[in-house]
């Protein structure tokens, strides 16, 4: 059967999971995350994509079985501060509602596990150095990083657009022609049908998944990438980025020690 009529038919079974998408959560540190329900979807360069690059393509039929919560917002810098005790980010002055920058992928990982212990939650990662593992995977009940698919699926909210939420750039983006090349507050522009915010611009944010390019055909089921890889995958595009890398669908690789004053984070948990 072809992977895109598969994906048709499963559509409405994973649509009856009872989970209300973009119901809103606040969770007992008062972070504020939205119901993303289970679903199918064509990752990559779709149709409402705009003009592609190569790592966009070819398209890839994704079924996510698993509902999770994910932020309403990008991290903010005083959300950071509560849990790590300092902040790290280059646009300190921007102030606390501002999203969290300078954070490598490994800081990213420490706040998640961090963050869980502060509310009583297991911590999904275990990290030995630089080695960094998830052992029980989407089982796990503490925060983490989002897959790729998982981020692409909530940007998306079911539609196929070419920024998350809009077609009209400046209604939904912090970008290099609106923002004045700097972070804004978080949750300024217009949230995606699923209540999500600056999931396109503002800040990049990093994804669990080592990078690797898409390999079409078929259907995968709940990927998580691939277990070994140099470079991780950030995805969404920052505030001194042009039109086309703030679309919904760019990608990017990173290194999982880097960090830049473009770049944060976004916090999933499985729901249970």
């Amino acid at each position: 059967m072809h992977s895109h009529l598969l994906l048709s038919l499963l559509q409405p079974l994973l649509a009856c999971s009872g989970d209300t998408a973009g119901e809103r959560v606040v969770t007992k540190s008062g972070m504020v995350m939205r119901v993303i329900p289970p679903g199918s979807f064509t990752m990559g360069c779709t149709p409402g994509a705009g003009e592609c690059f190569t790592d966009e393509k070819p398209t890839q039929a994704v079924i996510l079985t698993v509902p999770f919560l994910l932020g309403e917002t990008e991290v903010t810098q005083g959300q950071w501060q509560a849990v790590m005790g300092s902040n790290p980010s280059h646009f300190a002055s921007c102030g606390p509602d501002c999203p969290v920058e300078q954070v490598s992928w490994l800081d990213a990982v420490a706040f998640a596990n961090a963050l869980s212990e502060t509310e009583g939650l297991e911590s999904c990662y275990r990290v030995s150095g630089e080695a960094v593992t998830w052992p029980r995977g989407l089982a796990c009940t503490g925060y983490r990083l989002p897959t790729e698919a998982e981020w692409e699926h909530a940007a998306r909210a079911g539609g196929d657009t070419t920024y998350a939420g809009s077609a009209d750039i400046a209604a939904v983006v912090w970008y290099r022609d609106t923002s004045e090349r700097t972070p804004h507050p978080v949750g300024g522009k217009r949230a995606n049908a699923w209540g999500l915010h600056d999931m396109n611009g503002n800040v990049w944010e990093w994804t669990w998944d080592a990078f690797q390019p898409f390999s079409g055909g078929g259907t995968v089921t709940d990927p998580i990438g691939p277990e070994t890889g140099l470079e991780r995958s950030i995805r969404g595009g920052g505030f001194g980025d042009g039109s086309r890398v703030v679309r919904l669908v760019f990608r990017r690789r990173f290194s999982p020690g880097g960090r830049g004053f473009d770049l944060g984070l976004r916090l999933a948990r499985t729901k249970h």
